[in-house]
């Protein structure tokens, strides 16, 4: 079942619920879903991670303006689209991909930083966030 057809099942289940909020989250996020599908995006994880993070950086701002009301309704259609999205990597798992593409690289210095992070970004698949692989390519370069 695709993720779209999950999410129309979900907006059905949540109508039955009466639950107002989920359904309004889970609409917005089909309508998004189906809008990168009409454009020719086959690619409905990279749709779900960036509504993630519209939604994680609106709770940042809104918690900056001192609005912690409208930020947990952000956080928690943040949470709600991440229910969709692939389990994350451990930092072990992630630190033995990093370890492996420098050895399968041969990178050494910062320098190699960029085909690095290629690679492991390729491997990784979007179940890291890029921050996260950076600060431990960085590392492993010794930068």
């Amino acid at each position: 079942m695709s993720i779209i057809d999950q999410v129309k099942q979900d907006v059905h289940g949540a109508m039955r619920a009466g639950e107002k909020d989920r359904v309004a989250a889970l609409r917005l996020l089909l309508s998004e879903l189906q809008k990168a599908a009409k454009e020719g995006s086959d690619d409905e994880l990279t749709v779900l991670r960036r509504e993630r993070k519209r939604r994680l950086e609106a709770a940042r701002a809104y918690c900056d303006g001192g609005r912690e009301d409208l930020a947990a309704g952000e956080e928690a259609e943040a949470q709600l689209i991440g229910g969709y999205l692939p389990a994350e990597l451990s930092d072990q798992e992630l630190s033995e991909i990093v370890t492996r593409v420098v050895s399968e690289t041969g990178a050494q210095s910062p320098k190699d930083m960029g085909n690095v992070m290629k690679q492991v970004m390729a491997h990784v698949d979007g179940r890291a966030d890029g921050k996260r692989v950076s600060g431990l390519v960085r590392a492993a370069l010794g930068g």
